[in-house]
């Protein structure tokens, strides 16, 4: 008999096995990439370590000022 609350069965639907983790959702409904890797300069190939909170875009390579990239 249902429950009226409008929620269904655990695990029914898409995303609901195993093997389909990743970075979880980010801001602005993006996907984050989780709190490890590094930044890499697209320029000059400069990486340097991701600060969680702090998106590598916003951050300048030290190097030669070009804006960073997020390391896949």
């Amino acid at each position: 008999m249902p429950k009226g609350d409008g929620t269904g069965p655990m695990g029914a639907g898409p995303g609901a096995g195993r093997g389909m983790g990743g970075g979880g959702r980010g801001r602005m409904g993006g996907f984050g990439l989780g709190a490890g890797g590094n930044c890499v300069c697209p320029n000059c190939g400069k990486r340097v370590p991701h600060q969680q909170g702090v998106p590598c875009t916003q951050l300048k390579c030290p190097g030669c000022g070009a804006a960073m990239t997020r390391e896949q």
